[in-house]
Order: structure tokens, then C-alpha cells, then sequence
């Protein structure tokens, strides 16, 4: 409960080192810092580089935090594909400008279709040498309402995006990263509200495909590790490791859309983040993974314990949401009608 929480918390105040932890460190993502960050990040990147550290496919990369990992990924030299059902050439532009240390590439993509998966594969490994990373980024989820309430054909929509989406370019990277002889490929499949169990009221379909990721990668590693009872092992050339990755709440259009001033206070005030700030975090995670069935997640305890702690024991203000709901927006940036910042 909140009460043995705030007890907890209030324990933890009497450690000088704790609070010096929570009050003397600055965010570097605040809303005050944000865009002189994304600014940054290209002088960070200083020349281009004539090598590239390997390649890196993020599906729906035009926008939000997969957007975000796009230029945390260039900066570090790797060469990036992304896709997106809407045109990327807008998105793809900005990258290059903003991050000259990795080449981008980008491609319409529907990730609920077989054929249009088998077509970014193809383009891929055409642009690129080697495909080390795939991150399964693409997610809806329909609309806040009740499932009685969704139409048809939104059903249909978030399972295909979500959950066929994921298995379609789960397999084709599978048979991508199998024939790269001595490269370790990793999969990425991104996980979110409903994950754990637990009630998704208003999010029915979005809730129950990010349940079954888990199971999927857990399958996957046994197959991959293991084979299949019954069966020859296939051997590939190529190694083949799958994971789980957690952003957590991003202040992105699929959290705010449909959200209420009493959501937008708390927990989005609270626990949420900019796309930059979580890509800064999860890119060096993803990097570090070494075992196949990793999990990734930037809303680790430590975290949300810290940002309960400046709420509620400090009374630390969000510097994103005002005290009626509201999204603070930073002066000379652009918001959509739901108060998503937009990136480029």
C-alpha cells in the first residue's frame, strides 16, 4: 500500500547518503535540457566514421522511443534500418543530421503482414552487412476503452501489430541472424502494461498480447538452447539470442492518447519519461546483454523506488505535468492536440 510505502520511504530519509543521492544529482533529460541534449548528441558524434560497428533494425523507428534508440545507436557507429507503416524520410533525415557517426536506413514496413516482414528482411541485409540487433519496437493500443466498446476491426489491429507483428519479425531475424557465421544476433521483443498479469482496464487487446511476450521469448530460448523434444537440433551459423525489453512508460502519443488529467498526474507524473532519456538508458543495456533470454527494462526497482522518494517524502513537482493534469510544454517546442512533444 502507499502507507507502508511512504513508511518505508520515510526510513530510508534518515540515510545522508540516500538523500544526498536523490537532491544533489540533476537530470539531464529534464524539460529544460531535452532538446539542448538532442542538440548535443551530433557534436557528441563529432565525424562521421567510415566503418560501421554493425547493424541494427527498429521497427517502428519513425517516431517515439524507437526513434530514440535510432540515434543512440548511430552515435555509437552502428548502421540503422527503420521502418514504419507511415513514410520515414522525414525521420531518416533528422537521424543523419543529428547523428553522423552511424548511416540510417529506412522503409515502410506493416509488421501484421507476412509478405511486407519478408520485404524489410530482404532490404536489411541488402543495406547492411550484418543485422546484430533487431528491436521489436512496433506496438498500438487501439484506444482507452472498454473491449465492449472497441470496434472489430481495432481488435484486430493491435494483435496483428502486437503479437503477430512480433512473430512475423521475430522469425525473419531468426533466419537472418542463423546464417551469419561467428555473429551473435539479438532479438528484442519490447513488453508493456499487462506483461505481468494483472488488469489492463481499457486496454483488453493491448494488455493481452504484451502478456504473452514473455512466454514467447522463454519458448524461443528453449528452442534456441535446447531444440525441440523429438527433433534434431538445427544448427545454424550464426547464434541466435532472444530477449525481453521494458521502456516503461514514455511520454510518447500511445501513453497520452485518450489519458486523463488524474493518469497524466499520476502515474505518468511520476514514473514516466522522455523518449531520449529511456534510449540513454536501454541502448548500453542492450549492448551489454550477453545471455540469450535477457531482460532489459529501464524502470528497474531502484528506480521507481528513487522516484517515489523525491514525490512523495521530497514533494519533488513533475517537470512534465502540472498539478491539474496538464503537460508542461517547453517553450519553442511543437505538441500534438494530446500534448506529445514531437521530435524532429
Amino acid at each position: 500500500t502507499m502507507k507502508a510505502f511512504l513508511s518505508f520511504a520515510a526510513l530510508l530519509s534518515i540515510s545522508t547518503k540516500c538523500t544526498d543521492a536523490f537532491v544533489t544529482k540533476t537530470n539531464p533529460f529534464s524539460r529544460q535540457n531535452i532538446h539542448v541534449a538532442m542538440r548535443k548528441s551530433s557534436s557528441r558524434s563529432g565525424m562521421s566514421m567510415s566503418t560501421s560497428n554493425g547493424g541494427v533494425v527498429i521497427t517502428g523507428g519513425a517516431g517515439g522511443v524507437g526513434f530514440a534508440y535510432a540515434g543512440e545507436f548511430m552515435d555509437r557507429g552502428y548502421d540503422v534500418v527503420i521502418c514504419d507503416v507511415k513514410d520515414c524520410t522525414a525521420a531518416a533525415k533528422t537521424l543523419t543530421e543529428r547523428h553522423p557517426n552511424g548511416r540510417i536506413f529506412h522503409t515502410k514496413c506493416d509488421v501484421g503482414d507476412s509478405k511486407s516482414v519478408e520485404n524489410l528482411g530482404k532490404f536489411a541485409v541488402t543495406k547492411m552487412k550484418k543485422v546484430q540487433y533487431w528491436i521489436n519496437n512496433a506496438g498500438i493500443n487501439g484506444g482507452r476503452r472498454a473491449l465492449s466498446e472497441v470496434p472489430i476491426g481495432t481488435v484486430e489491429a493491435v494483435v496483428k501489430v502486437n503479437l503477430l507483428g512480433i512473430l512475423l519479425s521475430t522469425k525473419v531475424a531468426m533466419e537472418i541472424m542463423g546464417k551469419q557465421a561467428g555473429v551473435t544476433g539479438h532479438i528484442f521483443n519490447t513488453v508493456g502494461s499487462g506483461v505481468k498479469g494483472g488488469g489492463t482496464p481499457g486496454y483488453a487487446c493491448y494488455g493481452a498480447t504484451k502478456r504473452g511476450l514473455p512466454q514467447l521469448t522463454d519458448t524461443l530460448v528453449a528452442e534456441l538452447d535446447k531444440g525441440v523434444q523429438g527433433y534434431d537440433k538445427t544448427e545454424t551459423e550464426g547464434t541466435v539470442q532472444v530477449h525481453c525489453l521494458s521502456p516503461g512508460m514514455v511520454f510518447t502519443k500511445l501513453l497520452l492518447d485518450d489519458s486523463t488529467p488524474e493518469l497524466r498526474k499520476f502515474p505518468f507524473g511520476v514514473l514516466a519519461a522522455q523518449p531520449e532519456e529511456v534510449a540513454a538508458d536501454l541502448i548500453p543495456k542492450i549492448l551489454n546483454i550477453k545471455t540469450n533470454g535477457g531482460s532489459v527494462e529501464f524502470l528497474t526497482t531502484d528506480r521507481i523506488l528513487t522516484k517515489f522518494f523525491e514525490r512523495f517524502i521530497l514533494q519533488k513537482k513533475s517537470e512534465y505535468i502540472d498539478d491539474d493534469g496538464n503537460v508542461i510544454k517547453v517553450p519553442g517546442e511543437q505538441y500534438d492536440d494530446v500534448g506529445t512533444r514531437a521530435l524532429y
